[in-house]
């Protein structure tokens, strides 16, 4: 977790994305996006301050903070048949005053799609410490913190002083499932050893061994510490790797897939720009032996190739009768980048500045050539909430074909598949009436896409408006599947393996959906769009 920026153009707003949207149609076009009909400059701009639901930019049916900031989602827990989800919250974010930094807020979920605001669980500043950043919480089941059997431990940083190595980790506790904590004193519970990056604690229980274990992000270094009680905590070991940035928010749980195949898996948020890599969520998978952690391959994997995935968490899926199912995780990110987190219009529109990714279901698979990784998918209980379907069967495209449904929140499904020569296929989502304006997604020769360059988005340098993932153009066919909001799109590739989300903001008054093809015809079978209610 990174500390949010200071107030400087935080009211930047709608106006900002505006101009930087129109400024980044102006670089060269990909051959992604020249596939697709051209985009052109943004002519027009929507009102802003409106109160009226119509003028709005909160997200139809992804978690948005309620008012003010959010960023880091922290790991949900499950207490008596719901999902804790704790996250930073920063309730002086609008007004710039002389308090500064995050608490964490809570929601509660029975699905994951609907949440309930529960307000701020761990507030800031009740010590001289300030603040607190990203962390975890845990159920001490067998009570061996001390303050009872079931009370809800976070484990979390706090820098006490900017301006030395001050991150460590300290423990607050609660006693009334989750909702409020104390905290346990002004020491932490494990002390900076001397270095500048020390945060963002994640906390599982070792049964076999009857401990508790903490990844730890330190720079380019993940540390594993042990501990029996989470109050006293002991070096263990150091995973390393260099040339993502600052690792962030570490991850560690062990995952099943089909036919047994089990491993671990170590998770950081990244950042591989310089390397032409993503910043989001880079995985390894291995075995780890309660102490060290040894990775199947020296390059990680990504979780998400889009520009807007981070802080992200996975977490237990917990079944009816409260049971874990050791085969499916779910996963939620903070759709928002740390180059651009203060340009959104959802701050003069509606008075926050913060949404989440849909929550997905992640799941273990083996490709041909043996190597695992893990495929995620929108949580099921997306089909709970479903208030309109327009299921447009099989259409057969050569060039473009403007469909007939318009929306601003939709997800949109479909395969491609085609026989002869093919050179892109894909759709155009948020489409304005003049063509002008839109959001590309699809493939193109030898990798699959997403392009935000046609509509406004907060990428002011024009560098982060096309994301690609491989795609084999033998197999002649690809899955796609597109959720829509008001803010975001996230674009699931076949199985899964490959995501791609991003941040971007068509005007409202854009609502056209086309699909479209170049160098030959393809058909895009059991073309299906849903909208949905919470």
């Amino acid at each position: 977790m990174t500390p949010p920026e200071p107030r400087l153009n935080r009211r930047t707003l709608f106006r900002t994305a505006t101009a930087l949207g129109a400024a980044a149609l102006l670089p060269v076009a990909t051959p992604a996006q020249a596939a697709a009909p051209a985009a052109h400059s943004v002519k027009a701009k929507p009102k802003a301050k409106s109160t009226s639901t119509a003028a709005s930019y909160r997200d139809t049916y992804h978690f948005t903070v309620p008012d003010q900031w959010k960023n880091d989602p922290q790991r949900p827990i499950w207490i008596e048949g719901e999902y804790h989800y704790y996250y930073l919250y920063n309730p002086d974010y609008l007004t710039g005053g002389t308090e500064a930094g995050t608490t964490w807020r809570l929601a509660t979920s029975t699905d994951l799609m609907s949440f309930r605001d529960r307000g701020v669980a761990v507030p800031k500043d009740t010590t001289v410490n300030g603040d607190v950043w990203s962390g975890c919480a845990v159920v001490d089941a067998g009570n061996t913190a001390g303050f009872g059997a079931g009370a809800v431990i976070v484990v979390v940083t706090m820098e006490p002083d900017s301006t030395a190595n001050s991150q460590a980790q300290y423990l607050y506790y609660s006693t009334d499932g989750g909702h409020t904590f104390t905290h346990h004193g002004t020491d932490p519970v494990l002390a900076n050893p001397g270095v500048k990056d020390f945060r963002d604690p994640k906390v599982i229980r070792d049964e076999e061994r009857g401990r508790w274990v903490m990844a730890l992000a330190e720079k380019t270094k993940v540390g594993i510490y042990h501990s029996d009680d989470l109050k006293s905590w002991t070096y263990a070991s150091g995973f390393t790797h260099e040339g993502l940035g600052t690792l962030e928010c570490p991850d560690l749980f062990h995952i099943t897939g089909t036919g047994g195949t089990a491993t671990w898996v170590l998770g950081v948020s990244a950042n591989g720009k310089a390397s032409g890599l993503p910043n989001t969520y880079a995985y390894w998978t291995g075995s780890f032996d309660g102490t060290t952690f040894t990775p199947d391959a020296a390059t990680p994997q990504w979780l998400d190739h889009g520009f807007d995935f981070y802080g992200a968490v996975t977490f237990d899926k917990h079944r009816a009768d409260g049971s874990v199912d050791p085969a499916m995780r779910y996963a939620i990110g903070w759709m928002n980048n740390w180059d651009y987190p203060n340009t959104t219009p959802t701050i003069d529109s509606d008075g926050f500045n913060g949404t989440d990714s849909i929550v997905r279901e992640v799941t273990l698979r083996k490709d041909p050539a043996g190597t695992l990784y893990l495929a995620t998918s929108p949580v099921t209980a997306l089909d709970d909430h479903v208030s309109k379907t327009v299921d447009l069967g099989d259409l057969t495209v050569d060039g473009e074909l403007a469909l007939s449904y318009t929306g601003i929140s939709y997800e949109l499904t479909c395969e491609i598949t085609w026989d002869g020569a093919l050179t892109g296929a894909g759709v155009q989502l948020r489409k304005s009436v003049d063509k002008g304006r839109h959001i590309d997604a699809g493939i193109y020769d030898n990798f699959a896409f997403v392009n935000r360059r046609g509509v406004p988005n907060p990428d002011s340098s024009g560098n982060y408006q096309e994301s690609h993932t491989p795609f084999d153009a033998a197999t002649r066919s690809v899955r796609l599947r597109a959720l829509v909001d008001r803010t975001t799109v996230e674009v699931f590739f076949d199985d899964g393996r490959y995501v791609h989300s991003m941040e971007a903001f068509p005007y409202l008054v854009d609502t056209g959906v086309s699909l479209f093809t170049t160098g030959g015809p393809a058909v895009f079978r059991d073309t299906m769009i849903r909208e949905f209610t919470l």
